[in-house]
């Protein structure tokens, strides 16, 4: 611990952890509305990160970091959704890859000090983020209290993971490396062992609703999944259930950003 009372962090850069999902973030219209709605319904409290700027705020749970915050112009034609961020040796050189297979970029790679980062889609429409550089103070933290979750639907899951393995380097013979796993008609990545995203098939690329259309879903591990549900719908959002006592919920924000909350249990 610092002098000041603050935690020490040892710095961690996404050249260790390359391929693995490094962070979570969401884009949006108000930050203090945003701010207002998340700490409601997820009990998260808020920290500027003087690196990132004033408009970017970091979620925190018990001191640990959970995901990350920032306000876009309304006129800017990024989404306002939830993006999960993978970590990458080089952004220009990961850009590449996925254009070459078939990718599309939507931003970037630009530079946000510490770092550089790019949005992409992959083939069939999904969007995700990459980041080249340092990563968020308490890194490891995040990492281990395993907060957020990702899950791809996508059309085909073992094409959709030859995409991402052949652009952020899955199974190849780097040290560190995520492992790419087969399990029950469904793909699992693997990072230092631990499970940090599953893919599944199924989504329809030209479904009306988004929902099913192929897209990255975040999931936020919680106590009480009925409790953040209430909370959703009393301030402005809503919530998706399969019934009482349902273990997971999709809640949309007020901003139409749509995550999923997991009992902690079934993550």
């Amino acid at each position: 611990m610092k002098s000041d009372g603050t935690l020490h962090h040892e710095v961690v850069t996404s050249h260790s952890v390359f391929g693995a999902p490094c962070w979570v973030s969401l884009t949006t219209r108000d930050l203090r509305a945003a701010e207002a709605f998340y700490h409601a319904v997820l009990g998260w409290e808020w920290a500027s990160d003087t690196k990132m700027g004033d408009q970017y705020r970091i979620a925190r749970v018990d001191r640990v970091p959970v995901a990350g915050v920032s306000e876009v112009d309304f006129v800017a034609k990024t989404a306002l959704a939830w993006t999960p961020y993978f970590a990458v040796s080089s952004a220009d050189e990961t850009v590449s890859r996925s254009q070459e297979r078939g990718g599309t970029t939507a931003v970037g790679p630009i530079s946000l000090p510490p770092g550089r980062a790019a949005l992409l889609a992959d083939r069939d429409g999904a969007v995700f983020g990459i980041w080249e550089g340092e990563l968020v103070a308490g890194w490891e933290a995040w990492r281990r209290a395993a907060p957020a979750f990702i899950r791809l639907h996508t059309r085909d899951a073992f094409d959709a993971a030859m995409f991402y393995g052949e652009v952020l380097g899955w199974a190849s013979n780097a040290s560190g490396c995520c492992e790419v796993h087969y399990e029950e008609n469904e793909v699992v990545l693997r990072s230092q062992g631990d499970i940090v995203a599953r893919i599944h098939s199924g989504a329809v690329e030209a479904a009306p609703d988004p929902t099913i259309r192929p897209h990255w879903q975040i999931h936020f591990a919680v106590s009480d999944v009925e409790a953040c549900a209430r909370a959703a719908r009393a301030h402005g959002g809503t919530a998706h259930q399969q019934g009482v006592g349902s273990t997971e919920a999709v809640l949309i924000d007020p901003d139409g950003a749509h995550f999923t909350v997991t009992s902690k249990g079934d993550v």
